[in-house]
């Protein structure tokens, strides 16, 4: 899966699957018009339709703009200043993820998040070099919000939606989202909350984020037959894992409406042995036991003729009687 940040839109390159010709009509029946059928909607998507026509329109986006945009960042610029980059963007969120552990009652991941803080903003020039994961220290970054502050008090996360300029989200995440985006402009001022600052990081970010998940998306969607859907599922499942273990659960769980997009719709099992990788010293004549019976009974031991018999031993001696 592939949770995108705030500005980076999730879009894809492949085309929706478009509907089959040749169809058979269905007869004209006289009488009274039938009741509109209304569409189905996913369960958590009440505003499927809506959600559609804005990843449709994403989708356009981003073949012709959005893609081609982030890959030339990609091939611009060398892998140590992105990373440098990208380093500095996220140190800049740490104070947030520091917040909103104060606010889930953690105060020990609160406190790591804040010696990072501190080791990347000096050690780290200012976060250009991500010194706190380093093997000595070990202080790894985790993404943190005020969207996983509600879910741990019990908020529902609402309606799926996917909005411009957002990508999959929630209202409870939108919401979040929104919030986190507001604590340094009103906690700090400006350079913050000024638009010289926020458009600049705003660009950097969605293009970063976009070329570092191209191979991921293509994967992802290779094959989808509902693209749409796809992308609903694993944003919700890894929603759900994440809050989750933010509360301490070791395993999500989750309900049937998050399986695995890529799972076997069959529900068929794992494939039985095929000849060719059975044991090569097996008798192929031998009998194959029907499944689920018990195992054949060991045969026994055949008898040695003469010709295999010990070389070393004296042919004139009386052979032993059998019996």
């Amino acid at each position: 899966m592939i949770l995108l940040p705030a500005l980076l839109p999730a879009l894809l390159a492949a085309a929706p699957v478009a509907a089959s010709s040749g169809q058979a009509v269905a007869p004209v029946v006289v009488g009274p018009a039938p009741a509109a059928v209304r569409p189905h909607h996913a369960k958590g998507d009440p505003l499927e339709g809506f959600n559609r026509r804005m990843f449709r329109a994403h989708q356009g986006f981003d073949r012709r703009f959005f893609r081609p945009a982030a890959m030339g960042y990609k091939h611009a610029l060398p892998k140590v200043v992105r990373g440098g980059l990208r380093n500095v963007i996220r140190n800049l969120g740490e104070p947030i993820v520091f917040l909103n552990y104060l606010l889930q009652l953690k105060p020990g991941k609160a406190a790591e998040t804040a010696g990072r803080f501190l080791i990347n903003s000096t050690l780290g020039f200012g976060g250009l070099v991500d010194m706190a994961k380093t093997p000595g220290v070990k202080l790894p970054h985790r993404d943190n919000g005020l969207g996983n502050t509600l879910a741990f008090y019990g908020v529902k996360p609402g309606p799926y939606l996917f909005l411009p300029f957002v990508g999959p989200t929630t209202l409870r995440d939108l919401i979040g989202g929104r919030g986190d985006a507001l604590v340094l402009p009103l906690a700090i001022g400006s350079p913050f909350d000024r638009l010289e600052y926020q458009i600049p990081k705003g660009v950097i970010s969605g293009l970063d984020a976009r070329a570092e998940a191209d191979d991921d998306l293509n994967a992802l969607f290779a094959g989808a037959v509902d693209p749409y859907a796809t992308l609903r599922s694993v944003y919700l499942q890894n929603r759900v894992a994440e809050i989750q273990q933010l509360k301490g659960a070791k395993k999500a769980k989750t309900g049937p409406e998050l399986d695995d997009p890529l799972a076997d719709p069959s529900g068929a099992g794992a494939p039985a042995a095929s000849p060719e990788l059975s044991d090569p010293l097996d008798d192929p004549a031998a009998p194959t036991p029907a499944p689920g019976s018990a195992a054949p009974a060991a045969s026994p031991a055949p008898v040695t003729s003469p010709e295999l018999s010990d070389p070393l031993a004296d042919p004139a001696a009386p052979a032993t009687p059998q019996g």
